[in-house]
């Protein structure tokens, strides 16, 4: 079909739909690349506050909120809550992440979505890696040990947990969304993403094994890394898959 016949009326719904198609696509991207743009940033911003000690006098404030008024040691709400808070906070351990990841990169090898699958693999690897490398750069301390309800090892900034499950739970709720046909699926794997990511970041605090700055530090780091691991196979499909199938055989 020439230039000439694409300008004619009858075929103007066609070239309508892929239009939107197509900024549908790079709205996607744009709106990732200001999500990791944004979480970098603001991740610079409290690892700059709580280096320099800035935080500590409202993370205190935040913490004692879900204690018992005058006793730091006694949560509130009963044990019912505690043990229900801490049925959560399992949600962004290293063994219910990992056999989540798992059991998700089977599924999706056994439709054959091999792309997501490494998407998932990728993220939860160098996402493991990164939270790891800035526990041992900044060094920070946890609240003191009669304030947390279970054990908890290494350094508190940025919060694992929170940073884990936000790489997790985002990165597969942007792949639910990003290949599901129906809105209402888009829409559900996003929330879904969202809302798992901050029940378990606010279950550390409640717990006091993390500052709420190690929770919000983990939080936009880990969202960072989950929308640079999307655009990165926004890219590849995009350009370079592309660019391959284009490429003349022979």
């Amino acid at each position: 079909m020439n230039r000439k016949e694409l300008l004619q009326p009858a075929h103007w719904p066609g070239l309508t739909l892929r239009m939107v198609r197509a900024a549908r696509s790079e709205l996607g991207a744009v709106i990732a690349l200001f999500g990791l743009g944004l979480g970098v940033l603001a991740f610079l911003s409290i690892a700059d506050e709580v280096v320099e000690g800035e935080t500590q006098t409202i993370d205190q404030t935040i913490l004692l909120m879900f204690r018992v008024h005058g006793d730091p040691t006694t949560p509130i709400g009963g044990r019912w809550l505690r043990e229900a808070v801490g049925d959560i906070t399992a949600l962004g351990g290293w063994t219910v992440l990992t056999l989540f990841v798992l059991l998700v990169v089977g599924f999706l090898l056994s439709l054959r979505r091999w792309r997501e699958a490494l998407v998932l693999l990728v993220a939860a690897m160098g996402g493991t890696a990164l939270g790891q490398t800035l526990k041992g750069v900044f060094g920070r301390e946890r609240p003191e040990e009669s304030w947390r309800l279970v054990e908890a090892i290494h350094t508190s900034f940025p919060s694992g947990h929170a940073m884990m499950s936000a790489v997790i739970y985002l990165t597969f709720g942007a792949l639910m969304a990003r290949f599901a046909n129906r809105t209402r699926v888009k829409v559900f794997g996003i929330v879904m993403g969202l809302v798992l990511t901050v029940l378990v970041g606010v279950s550390r605090v409640f717990l006091g094994v993390h500052w709420p700055s190690d929770v919000l530090a983990g939080w936009c780091v880990g969202a960072a890394w989950a929308m640079a691991c999307w655009l990165a196979a926004w890219a590849v499909e995009k350009w370079w898959l592309k660019d391959v199938e284009e490429r003349p055989q022979g």
